[in-house]
């Protein structure tokens, strides 16, 4: 039972709680007050209960907030994912939802024709990164490449890709859907460059490597680029019709009938 003291000290919490703007704080600690004078609580064991309620609501915020300033086209998980259209893809990717790869530097290559998951496993992997506590920023390679030209544009480009750094992950879809002009895809080896050994990229693209010189159009600027990402990376190639043509009496798609001729 709560007595007078107990009502001066739950006072004087709320009062600090107030002064240091830690509404969390004194939500739990007025919840838990007559629960601690029952139970016989120490003064320790109840401020200990207090605090792991702040930081449990401190994890969640800093969790949703990256979750939302990443970028993402949608949420997507992995516990969403129907495996059983890629089951070869279930162990590594489960493998790499553990985040290993993020603290290894690590890159992600998500290969195969639309419709197949690519970027439902690439944004799944971000939202894992996040609730991990790192910093994810996603975009399309189309989008990459406009940010990088209006940073140089406004001479900054430098500064972007120290900012960029800064993120434990970037993920960059749909890379080979439009291709690039030399000018803007050049811009897009400094993102790599500067993430080399660095920090982790997951890419997506409905194409093979030997196919990525035409996108950005220029086949030494695409060699090097490839070269930097595959060499600490696991590469994932995701097979089959895409999700979206299922029940249609077309289930194959002209990209994907490209890449399955040329991957022979």
């Amino acid at each position: 039972m709560a007595t007078a003291k107990t009502d001066d000290s739950l006072r004087q919490v709320l009062f600090a709680a107030a002064a240091l703007k830690a509404p969390r704080i004194a939500q739990a600690a007025e919840r838990l007050a007559t629960q601690a004078a029952d139970a016989n609580w120490s003064r320790l064991d109840y401020l200990a209960a207090v605090l792991d309620r702040e930081v449990a609501a401190r994890a969640a915020s800093g969790t949703e907030i990256r979750i939302k300033t990443a970028g993402f086209p949608a949420r997507k998980t992995l516990e969403d994912f129907d495996f059983d259209q890629q089951s070869a893809a279930r162990g590594p990717i489960t493998a790499l939802a553990s985040g290993a790869f993020l603290t290894e530097a690590r890159n992600v290559v998500l290969l195969g024709p639309p419709g197949t998951g690519k970027t439902h496993l690439a944004t799944a992997l971000g939202v894992a990164a996040a609730r991990a506590g790192h910093r994810v920023a996603f975009d399309t390679a189309t989008g990459w490449v406009t940010r990088l030209t209006e940073a140089h544009r406004s001479d900054r480009l430098d500064a972007e890709l120290k900012r960029l750094r800064r993120y434990g992950l970037i993920i960059v879809d749909e890379v080979g859907y439009l291709p690039f002009e030399q000018d803007a895809a050049n811009l897009f080896f400094p993102l790599v460059a500067a993430r080399y050994e660095h920090a982790s990229i997951v890419l997506t693209s409905n194409l093979p490597f030997s196919s990525w010189g035409d996108v950005f159009g220029d086949q030494a600027v695409a060699a090097a680029m490839i070269d930097r990402i595959v060499h600490h990376a696991d590469v994932i190639a995701l097979k089959g019709a895409s999700y979206r043509l299922r029940g249609h009496e077309t289930d194959t798609l002209p990209s994907a009938r490209l890449s399955q001729t040329e991957q022979r």
